[in-house]
């Protein structure tokens, strides 16, 4: 196979569909960039997780892949390939695995299609690479370096790299301003939801009994993090806390950006492995993520400054949504006291 083209004057990358996914293809991002320093860079994203590119450095134009709306079923991506037909790119990276990301851009005629070859997507990329059998021994973020490789590109350092816009970090310090005004001077974040099954979500019974002793000290509040689908736990973990003042629910509340302006002012955030987990390693908060049914080999927080908290069983990681044995022990033997000791643990460094 014939190296990528190395003289490009458009650029299209395809963005993973999940948040944790895309903050770890943020290496891969400025590896491209370092490889194509003159050449415009679009990447092309779903909106939940556009956020995290708004503000690089290595990109200069966001696309949103409205797969929802008007790129929806089989004309909608038609309707995308036209699109991208028109912006006359003239070649593609695709950071995305499935065959769909390889099919549209096909259609839209981009000449030279770089990706893995997974999904049956052979003969639908000009540049294929084969992944290597080694992968589920390393971090999800060699996984996306080793593909530039695989296509004759120089990939560099891989620290994870997501930016604040500069108008969030201001709406993120006058939001917390009025907090530290009531005396409170650390925050500690909180996230109890996680998007991929039950099975990654430590209860919410024990994200609450370890508010209950975070709050017992008088200069710290919480922050609970989450979508709309996280305000049953975040309401038991608020109900646990005595002082109400000390508590706050943003569970549906914030945008990506915003949660991610607040958790970069986190002194430390709590979380199950998710994609909140991997804006917090960016961010290079002080992390305790909490592991059951996933590796935290390849997905774990790609941070020297976070903490895992699992449970040593044979049977895990399962990476099942749902606990094949019914038994769920991976997360219920967790116990609240040793994430309440990591949490410490940061808090007093």
């Amino acid at each position: 196979m014939e190296s990528f083209p190395r003289r490009i004057r458009k650029l299209l990358v395809r963005s993973t569909n999940w948040i944790g996914d895309a903050v770890m293809t943020t290496p891969a991002v400025r590896s491209i960039r370092e490889n194509f320093p003159d050449t415009e860079i679009t990447i092309l994203a779903l909106p939940w997780v556009a956020d995290i590119f708004r503000a690089s450095p290595h990109v200069d134009h966001v696309l949103l892949y409205q797969k929802d709306k008007r790129h929806a079923g089989f004309k909608g991506k038609l309707q995308l390939a036209r699109e991208l037909r028109q912006e006359n790119f003239d070649a593609v990276i695709l950071l995305q695995n499935a065959f769909e990301a390889a099919f549209i851009t096909f259609l839209a005629r981009i000449p030279a299609r770089g990706g893995y070859t997974t999904d049956g997507r052979r003969l639908l990329l000009t540049h294929g690479v084969r992944k290597k059998p080694d992968v589920k021994g390393k971090h999800q973020v060699h996984y996306y370096q080793d593909m530039l490789a695989g296509l004759g590109l120089t990939p560099g350092n891989d620290d994870l790299e997501v930016e604040v816009p500069v108008e969030l970090s201001r709406w993120a310090d006058e939001y917390l301003r009025e907090l530290s005004n009531k005396g409170f001077t650390k925050i500690v974040g909180l996230n109890p939801g996680a998007a991929y099954g039950p099975a990654k979500r430590w209860p919410s019974e024990k994200f609450a009994d370890l508010a209950r002793q975070i709050s017992e000290d008088s200069n710290t509040i919480i922050l609970i993090f989450g979508t709309d689908a996280d305000q049953e736990a975040a309401g038991e973990i608020s109900r646990a806390v005595d002082d109400k003042n000390k508590v706050v629910s943003l569970c549906g509340e914030t945008s990506l950006s915003q949660a991610m302006a607040l958790i970069k002012r986190c002194r430390v955030f709590v979380t199950n492995d998710s994609g909140l987990m991997h804006v917090s390693a960016a961010m290079q908060t002080p992390t305790v993520a909490v592991f059951g049914s996933t590796n935290p080999i390849t997905t774990g927080p790609y941070s020297d400054k976070a903490s895992i908290v699992r449970s040593e069983l044979d049977c895990s990681p399962c990476l099942k949504t749902h606990c094949p044995k019914d038994h769920f022990r991976c997360m219920e033997d967790i116990d609240v006291q040793d994430v309440f000791s990591a949490v410490q643990q940061h808090l007093s460094t």
